[in-house]
């Protein structure tokens, strides 16, 4: 019969540890595909999907976040540790991709809404998308500078990834709950059990922490609580005039930019 030593102990809670964020890596991944497969997968393989092209690169860059993340994970479980930095690098340029397809796919919502005639329900949906690339932006920048502190990074990349996938979730609730007649953007409090539901992948980690650890990881405590503030918050804050003004120059902000961009 063998004993384990207390360095023993610290390298299997290691890679006890390591194999559970591969198999939540597992779980985004499949909650983002499976919440985007009614609106987009299935439309797009059956050639009835109407976009435009820059939804087209919203999507490809927001689930490639994911199998990055999931890729990212994996490669820390394996110990291939350098190729996890050098994929680092990518992950940084595509957080910033993301943000800038984020901000231009939300703006175009924002003009259609317009054009549409829902202008102000458009201008208060829109703190949703706005308001979670933010929150992603500067959860992953924290990340990025904690990296001589793996416990940290980790789990903050984890709480990023896992606030993106409200939209994949929100999608399936809307297909389900939303009546049949209802039209234009929904109301900011939908996103409220979806975000919660996105919150329970967090509640998840913050338990495997406390039976590996003994504790919960500040990080969770800190990211967590602001993300379920931000859930909340984001009711009362879309209809205030600061949020209706900021909207209203948002969209020819971002429409000139664009256009120099082009030139």
């Amino acid at each position: 019969m063998t004993t384990m030593t207390g360095s023993d102990v610290l390298v299997y809670a290691g890679v006890r540890t390591d194999r559970f964020y591969v198999r939540m890596a597992s779980v985004m991944v499949g909650v983002a595909f499976v919440g985007f497969v009614p609106t987009y997968w299935v439309p797009m393989a059956r050639g009835t999907l109407a976009i435009t092209p820059l939804v087209h690169a919203h999507a490809l860059l927001f689930f490639g976040w994911v199998a990055l993340f999931w890729t990212q994970t994996w490669l820390a479980a394996h110990g291939r540790l350098g190729r996890h930095r050098e994929l680092g690098v990518v992950g940084v340029l595509l957080a910033c991709a993301m943000c800038i397809a984020g901000v231009a796919a939300t703006t175009s919502a924002l003009e259609r809404a317009e054009a549409a005639g829902f202008g102000p329900s458009g201008r208060a949906f829109s703190i949703v998308s706005l308001s979670a690339l933010l929150f992603f932006a500067v959860l992953v920048a924290v990340a990025v500078l904690s990296l001589r502190s793996s416990t940290t990074h980790k789990r903050l990349m984890l709480v990023a990834t896992a606030s993106l996938l409200q939209a994949a979730v929100g999608r399936s609730f809307a297909l389900f709950l939303r009546p049949p007649e209802a039209v234009g953007p929904p109301p900011v409090g939908a996103t409220i059990m979806a975000g919660l539901a996105t919150d329970l992948l967090i509640v998840a980690a913050m338990i495997h922490d406390r039976r590996t650890r003994g504790r919960v990881h500040p990080a969770y405590w800190v990211a967590g609580a602001a993300l379920l503030a931000l859930q909340v918050l984001r009711i009362p804050l879309s209809t205030t005039p600061f949020w209706m003004r900021f909207t209203e120059w948002i969209v020819p902000a971002a429409g000139a930019a664009t256009r120099a961009a082009a030139q």
